[in-house]
Formats: C-alpha cells, sequence, structure tokens
C-alpha cells in the first residue's frame, strides 16, 4: 500500500469513527493558514477530503484538500497517525 493510500484509509477510519478532529493548515495557493483548529471531517472521496472548520461561534468554514497535501505536511491532522516518510535526497 503506497503513502497516499494510508492517508486515504486513515481519514476514511476517523470519517467513520469520529470524525472530529483538530487540523492545521499551511497553505498559500488558496492561502489558507489554520492551527491545530476543531474541525470536523464532513466527506471523503476518491481524490479528495472535506473538512468544515468549527471556530467558537463562527459560521463554518468548508475546506477542500487533496491527500497529497498530507503526505507533504500542508495539513497536518492531529488524530491521523501518518508518519511522512524522510526523503532519500535530504539524508547526508
Amino acid at each position: 500500500m503506497d503513502y497516499i493510500e494510508q492517508i486515504k484509509s486513515g481519514i476514511e477510519g476517523l470519517y467513520r469513527n469520529n470524525p472530529n478532529i483538530h487540523i492545521s493548515v499551511s497553505k498559500t495557493h488558496p492561502k489558507i493558514i489554520v492551527d491545530a483548529s476543531p474541525a470536523k471531517i464532513v466527506g471523503v472521496y476518491k481524490n479528495i477530503f472535506q473538512v468544515e472548520e468549527c471556530e467558537g461561534g463562527k459560521m463554518p468554514t468548508r475546506h477542500t484538500f487533496q491527500y497529497g497535501d498530507v503526505l507533504i505536511g500542508q495539513v497536518m491532522i492531529e488524530e491521523l497517525n501518518f508518519v511522512r516518510p524522510v526523503s532519500v535526497l535530504n539524508k547526508k
């Protein structure tokens, strides 16, 4: 099983069992910066997943991410037990 499938499987498991998560996002396009914010997984699809950020009294904000965003570290889900692989190019 490759890394993307591991991520997808983990997110699907969270979605089925406990969709309430904490998410950190650092993306430049579109610009989204979130730091350990409570969120809920609201959809898991073939190539993407959706979360709804639930901050205090604000209206929920829905974000759509690709599984690759988790792989490269732009999206981090605290409850997801996935450790990014260390690139062979970064080893000395």
